[in-house]
């Protein structure tokens, strides 16, 4: 069993490691750019992902002008462990509009309906969510009364409306994380492990990989358009 608990100011440190190792794990369905755990840029991604949640659950204390919301999924029976959390952020010039920005719960306690719960207790409370699923997730967004928009990029906008709410969201900007020393470092720790030719080989990959995707990701709009 497991109990829904929503924030509103920065969650504790053991929530914020708990939230870090969950999106640590679990960066190839997070990342928008779905790298894969055999790509050498995994761990780059890793660091960059986890320090871009990081910087949304640090703006809950009021600094940086973001709205972000976490609601976090917590087992019954040990309210201190996390099983999954959503973090949703509220726009800035729609009170009924927000967009889910990430939803994860832990391997082990999937298919027990959090992701539902997480999910369904944001679309309670907002008339427009929307959020960018990969094509293979698009069957269960549907599944929650989620409706596909548009292709963007590699991945489907989803609305619970079925349109654009075209409402302003304040997001992190990622740019300067993937500019950071520690991303550096890391690079040219990665460079010194696999070479240089392996991690010119592992952007192409990444590249490649992301070309693929956007084509399922205008396939799946075509499919759902022809549907309709």
């Amino acid at each position: 069993m497991f109990i829904l608990s929503r924030l509103d100011s920065v969650p504790p440190e053991s929530f914020q490691n708990q939230i870090r190792e969950l999106v640590i794990h679990n960066v190839g369905e997070l990342s928008s750019v779905a790298i894969r755990a055999e790509n050498p840029l995994y761990p780059l991604y890793q660091y960059g992902v986890g320090m871009e949640v990081h910087q949304y659950l640090q703006a809950m204390g009021g600094t940086g002008g973001l709205a972000v919301q976490l609601t976090l999924a917590l087992n019954a029976d040990a309210p201190d462990q996390l099983l999954g959390f959503a973090l949703a952020l509220p726009a800035q010039d729609t009170p009924q509009a927000c967009t889910l920005a990430f939803l994860a719960v832990l391997p082990s306690h999937r298919r027990q309906g959090i992701a539902r719960a997480l999910l369904g207790d944001l679309q309670a409370r907002y008339k427009s969510v929307e959020l960018n699923a990969f094509a293979h997730q698009v069957p269960w967004f549907e599944s929650m009364a989620m409706q596909v928009v548009a292709a963007s990029g590699p991945q489907v906008l989803m609305s619970s409306t079925g349109q654009a709410s075209g409402a302003l969201i304040g997001r992190v900007d990622i740019a300067p994380i993937y500019q950071a020393p520690e991303v550096l470092q890391i690079h040219t720790y990665l460079l010194n492990q696999h070479g240089e030719e392996a991690m010119l080989d592992a952007e192409q990959q990444r590249d490649e990989w992301l070309d693929r995707l956007a084509e399922q990701a205008k396939q799946c709009l075509q499919v759902r358009k022809s549907v309709h």
